[in-house]
C-alpha cells in the first residue's frame, strides 16, 4: 500500500488579519502579539510571506524543511515564504512580537539587491538567533512604535512613516546578522557554499547576465547541479532568483532615479526599451511608466 502523501497548506497574510489583535497595512503588513491566536497547522505548511518574530513568553517546537527548531524567550525567528514548516507544537503561554510582510511590500521598503539577500540568507542558515537583552529591547521598541503608527489611520503619510521605521528596524537587525556571522563557527554544507556563492556571484553580476549557465560556468558545476542545490537550499530556481533581482532593481530605478526607461534597459543590458517593459509587466503586472506613476 502506498502512503499517501500529505498535501501542503499555504497560509496567506490575508489570513493572518484574523489573528488575535492583528494591526495590518492592506499594502502588504500585519503585526500581532497574539500568536497564539493563530490556527495550530495539522499538516506541512508554507507562507507566501516573510515572518519574524520575537518570542517574549513560552516555548514552541517545530521544523524547517525538516530540520528541528526550538524557541525560548529572548529568541528572534525567522520564517521566509516558501519554506515548510511541519510538527509545529507551543506551550499555552507561547507569545511573540511577530512582524509578517509581504514580498512586495518587503521590496517596496528594502533599497538595494543586497540588502534584500542578505536578511534571506541568514533566515535560510539561523531561522533562530538568540538576541542580546539589548537586541531584545531594539526590537521590541521598533515593534510598538511601528504599531502605533499602523493604528493612526489619520495620518496621510501613514505607509510612507511605516516603510522608513521598518528600514530603520533592518539596519538594526542587519548587526545582530553581523554579530552571529562573526562569531558563528559552524561549518557549512557543500550545498550552502555553493548556494552563497551563486547569490555573491548574483548581486555583482545580474545587471549584465541572466544566463544560468553563465552562473554554473563560474561556479565550476553543471546547469542542472547548480539547479537542483539553488531548489533545494532556497525552494526556489535560479531564474526566479535571477529575475528577483533584475525586477527589483528596475523599480528602485524607476522610482529613486530620473533615469528614462529607455536608459535603464541600456544600464540592465536588455535589448530594446520595449523588451524591458513586457519583461517588467510579465512580472509586476503593469508597466514601467504606470509603475513610476503609481
Amino acid at each position: 500500500m502506498v502512503k499517501k502523501k500529505n498535501n501542503i497548506k499555504n497560509t496567506t497574510l490575508e489570513e493572518a488579519k484574523n489573528w488575535g489583535n492583528a494591526e495590518y497595512l492592506e499594502e502588504g503588513l500585519v503585526l500581532t502579539d497574539r500568536i497564539a491566536d493563530a490556527p495550530i497547522p495539522r499538516e506541512p505548511t508554507s507562507m507566501s510571506f516573510i515572518l519574524m518574530a520575537l518570542c517574549k513568553h513560552g516555548k514552541a517546537q517545530y521544523s524547517i524543511d525538516t530540520r528541528e527548531q526550538t524557541v525560548k524567550p529572548g529568541d528572534l525567528l525567522f520564517i521566509s515564504e516558501r519554506h515548510i514548516v511541519d510538527n509545529y507544537m507551543a506551550s499555552p503561554d507561547f507569545e511573540c512580537l511577530c512582524i509578517m510582510v509581504s514580498t512586495e511590500f518587503y521590496h517596496g521598503f528594502i533599497q538595494n539587491v543586497k540588502n534584500v539577500s542578505s536578511l534571506l540568507l541568514f533566515s535560510m542558515n539561523n531561522p533562530v538567533v538568540s538576541l542580546t537583552p539589548r537586541e531584545i529591547q531594539v526590537y521590541s521598541n521598533y515593534y510598538q512604535t511601528i504599531r502605533e503608527k499602523m493604528s493612526d489611520r489619520g495620518h496621510h503619510y501613514r505607509t510612507n512613516l511605516v516603510k522608513a521605521l521598518l528600514l530603520a528596524m533592518f539596519y538594526d537587525m542587519s548587526n545582530v546578522i553581523w554579530r552571529v556571522e562573526q562569531q558563528e563557527s559552524k561549518s557549512q554544507t557543500r550545498a550552502d557554499v555553493i548556494f552563497a556563492n551563486f547569490i555573491r556571484l548574483l548581486e555583482q553580476h545580474f545587471r549584465q547576465e541572466r544566463r544560468v549557465s553563465w552562473y554554473a560556468e563560474q561556479l565550476c558545476i553543471t546547469p542542472k547541479y547548480l539547479s537542483e542545490i539553488v531548489k533545494q537550499v532556497s525552494k526556489r530556481t535560479p531564474n526566479e532568483w535571477i529575475d528577483n533581482y533584475v525586477i527589483l532593481e528596475i523599480r528602485v530605478l524607476l522610482k529613486n532615479s530620473t533615469k528614462s526607461i529607455k536608459e535603464i534597459a541600456e544600464e540592465l543590458q536588455f535589448p530594446n526599451q520595449s523588451f524591458l517593459g513586457k519583461y517588467f509587466k510579465e512580472h509586476i503586472g503593469v508597466s514601467p511608466s504606470q509603475y513610476r506613476k503609481g
